[in-house]
């Protein structure tokens, strides 16, 4: 479920993969994404509104990661 503001889609290829979930978990200063038991990805939901827009984990993964931002949607 989404933020009230912000929405965080991650590719499965990207979730899938330890050494991009190790830098989206490194890299994101309010904790929106963590490290499944599984060793996948796991969205911290009640987090996404926290998101500062850094823009870090679309560098981490450009091609996976998309920040949505809910507030600009008709």
């Amino acid at each position: 479920m989404p933020g009230m503001f912000i929405d965080v889609e991650v590719d499965a290829s990207v979730a899938a993969d330890a050494e991009l979930v190790g830098k989206l978990v490194e890299v994101c200063p309010v904790s929106i994404f963590a490290r499944s038991e599984g060793g996948g990805l796991e969205i911290v939901e009640e987090n996404l509104d926290e998101c500062t827009l850094c823009d870090l984990c679309i560098q981490a993964a450009p091609e996976g990661v998309r920040v949505i931002k809910l507030y600009e949607q008709g």
